[in-house]
């Protein structure tokens, strides 16, 4: 069975699987230093990857505001989410109020290149896999002779580190969905009791 791209288009539909298409890659990557893995693929191959961010992108992220559709498939359109670049505007010609939240009939710019740019990173390496040594800070083996039976032994004892773990999502698309909403951060499972 073919992967066929579903691509948001603002009105929450309940089988889309991607914030950007090919057309948005290709586009994003026109401007683009180091397009080489993404101009590389074939149009299948970057289908595949801008879903696949995708998915990181909505597991890796909480975005303020709630989804627009009790239906979506996905975290976009959202509904009362603060965009701080936009300018206060009245919410619906009929309300005088001013907001400067995002509108909820629409995918940000912001999500949609983020999305291209971890394809290219996805393209370049799995980033849902640790490497090999991740997160190992040292490895110490010691061996030991017996003379009298004859036989030896050997330990090893490794010490483990998560300051070199690499994120799963890159470092230039966490900082374009920053103003959106806050990367998940894996914790120690402890939650924060809030008393009403």
């Amino acid at each position: 069975m073919a992967l066929t791209l579903n691509k948001e288009d603002g009105t929450g539909m309940s089988d889309a699987n991607s914030y950007a298409d090919v057309a948005d890659g290709d586009m994003y990557f026109e401007g683009h230093l180091y397009p080489s893995a993404w101009t590389a693929a074939s149009e299948d191959t970057k289908g595949a990857a801008l879903i696949m961010a995708t998915r990181l992108v909505d597991t890796q992220f909480q975005f303020n505001g709630f989804r627009a559709h009790e239906t979506q498939a996905l975290q976009w359109p959202r509904e009362r989410c603060p965009d701080p670049d936009r300018n206060l505007v009245t919410s619906t010609p009929l309300s005088p109020v001013l907001t400067n939240y995002v509108p909820s009939d629409s995918v940000p710019k912001g999500v949609v290149f983020a999305v291209c740019e971890m394809a290219r990173e996805l393209l370049i390496a799995d980033r849902t896999a640790a490497p090999p040594g991740e997160g190992i800070s040292s490895t110490q083996t010691s061996s030991a002779t017996h003379n009298s039976s004859g036989g030896s032994s050997s330990q090893t004892s490794v010490s483990y580190s998560k300051e070199d773990t690499r994120p799963i999502m890159s470092r230039v698309a966490q900082a374009m969905l920053a103003k959106y909403g806050a990367l998940i951060q894996g914790g120690s499972g402890s939650v924060r009791l809030v008393r009403a």
